[in-house]
This record gives structure tokens, sequence and C-alpha cells, in this order.
């Protein structure tokens, strides 16, 4: 099928955009996932026609295109409890402000809000993000979690959510929430659950990303066509799994080029992720988004696994469905 292919700026943001764009068009990418922090895109000014008019012309003058903008940084804080030093490290100075936890939830919702206006400025119709949880330091379920802690955790999460949603409906613009370890939703149950909390709200959807699927051994495929309505976006990202006993799947604290570590990223078409059939399944639900590149791999430079990773997805993109079923010719009906 014919999808547009994208590079995600986040692991990109080191450099300036103008130089971003211009690998990328050089590569021969379709267009760019634009992350909201380094010089790539600032939300706080959705209102500057000016500057938003500069973003697209670097664009235009790359042969690139936008289909998709991100903010996970900012989505990351507005649910998460506690509110530590690994926040100050990845938040804006507006949105870390004094560092008062509650004040920092706020403003980072805040932060949501404009994404949403200069995603509509660009005319872009869909925000890829984070959300956060104030129950994902219970996830080993000790000290005992109750079942009223972890519905208080989803309510949570909804009250926060559903002002940032008003303002996504209200300039057409969807959330696509990554389901990944450390958000409300970070598997299969946990993603339903999410849905329902939120009220199955026509605003808010999933980006896929197999990469966190593999290492805690879920069926990626089966997610993608259970939830076919909420797939709103696609990362395509890769992880491989080094379980021997004495690696572990929760990663031992281990950074991540360490071989000791149970898991890591890696870059495309170089882990477990069953691209192929998952391909497959994209096609059978209709999507017709963007697959989106996320390179990561503490393995491989950047500038070798970008390319690289274009020309596996082309090659992917192009199962296209036949038009009539292969087992039309064993008939002997006539027309």
């Amino acid at each position: 099928m014919t999808r547009p292919i994208t590079l995600f700026t986040g692991q990109w943001a080191d450099l300036p955009f103008e130089e971003v764009a211009r690998l990328a068009g050089e590569w021969g990418y379709d267009g760019l996932e634009i992350a909201c922090w380094g010089d790539h895109l600032d939300v706080s000014r959705w209102e500057d026609a000016e500057y938003v008019q500069s973003r697209l012309d670097v664009l235009a003058r790359n042969g690139l295109k936008v289909w998709t903008i991100s903010n996970h940084l900012a989505g990351q804080a507005v649910c998460d409890d506690p509110i530590d030093q690994r926040h100050r490290d990845i938040l804006d100075d507006r949105v870390w402000g004094d560092g008062d936890p509650e004040g920092v939830r706020q403003r980072a919702a805040e932060e949501l809000k404009m994404t949403a206006r200069m995603a509509a400025a660009l005319g872009v119709k869909t925000v890829v993000g984070f959300s956060g949880s104030s129950i994902w330091k219970g996830v080993a379920m000790f000290p005992p979690a109750s079942d009223e802690w972890v519905e208080a955790g989803y309510q949570d999460f909804a009250d926060r959510f559903h002002p940032i949603l008003d303002v996504f409906e209200e300039v057409g613009v969807r959330f696509a929430l990554e389901v990944h370890p450390s958000e409300i939703a970070y598997d299969y149950w946990t993603a339903k659950r999410t849905l329902e909390a939120i009220g199955h709200r026509e605003s808010f959807g999933i980006n896929f990303d197999p990469s966190h699927f593999m290492w805690q051994q879920l069926d990626p495929i089966a997610f993608v066509l259970d939830f076919a309505p909420r797939i709103f976006h696609v990362h395509v990202k890769e992880s491989i799994t080094n379980l021997d006993g004495r690696n572990g799947v929760l990663g031992s604290h281990l950074p991540w080029a360490n071989p000791r570590r149970g898991w890591t990223f890696v870059s495309t078409a170089h882990g477990e992720v069953p691209w192929n059939p998952l391909f497959r399944a994209l096609n059978a639900i209709g999507y017709e988004g963007p697959t989106s590149v996320e390179w990561e791999d503490a393995g491989m430079d950047r500038l070798q696994g970008a390319p690289e990773a274009l020309a596996f997805v082309r090659e992917l993109n192009a199962i296209t469905p036949p038009a009539a079923a292969f087992d039309a010719a064993f008939s002997t009906k006539a027309d």
C-alpha cells in the first residue's frame, strides 16, 4: 500500500531542524514526524504565522511533508507521580517552572493543548505523545496495589486528559497515545482499560509501536487487529531480547548498550518484530497513515540506521493486497 514514510525527529533533536530535514530529504523520506523539542518545533508559537510558515518552508525546500507532530516529553509529566529530577532533565523551563509537582502537571497539560493548536496551524491532524501515569510505580503490585488505588489512577488520567481532548476536538486534531511502559497504557489490557476510562472519545487513539510489545512477550499483530479503529499512527521501531537466564525483562537498571540487559532497542530490520505479517495486518485493517521510522540503537550510528530503515520499510509498504482473491482463478463459472 502507498503509505508515507516519515522520520521521527525525537532522536535527532540535538541537530538543527534544517539539518535533519536536509538529511531526510536526501535519503528520500516522504516527510518528518516533528518532535516538539530542540529547535524543531516550539508549540508556544502556534499563533505566530511567520514561525509556522518557516517550519513548512524548511520541509518544502527538502521535498518533505508533515502528517504528525509529537510531544512525548511534555505528555509524560501530565499524569506522572512522582515528578522528580528525571522530568527536570527532559522538560522545557516553561513547563518545569518552580518544580512544584502539581504545577508541573498543569503546565504540561497546557503544553499539550498548545501542541494541538500548533498541529492545526500546520495543517496536521494527529499528535503523538505520552500520558505519564500515577500508578506505573505500582506495576510490581507490591506494596499491594488495591483495586481502588488502581482505579483512582485511571480516574486521575481521565480527569486530566478530558480537558486536553476538549481542545483537540475544538481544533479538529486527534491524540495518539503511544502504548509504552511508564504510561497509563503499556500493554493489551491496560490499553483497553485506558480507552474505557476516557469514554472511548473519538479524538483519543493509539500510536502503535511494536518494539515495546516484543520484550513484554505480547502479540503485536493481535493488537493491531483488535484495536484497529484506534490505530491512529504507527512507529516503525525494533527491539531484541537477550533472556539467557541471567538477564531479565525489567532491564536491571542497566544502560542500553550493556550486554547484560535482557532487551534493548535496535535499528529497524535488526530485531525481532515480525514485520511482514504485521504490515499485512495493517493492510487488512485499512491503515493508510504514516509509517514513521523511530531510530533507536545503542550499537549502530543513526546515519547508517535511518536510510537503511527507509529502504526496508519501502519494501514492506510495497506489499499490496491483490485486486481479486488468488483462488478466484479456480472457478469454472463464467462471469
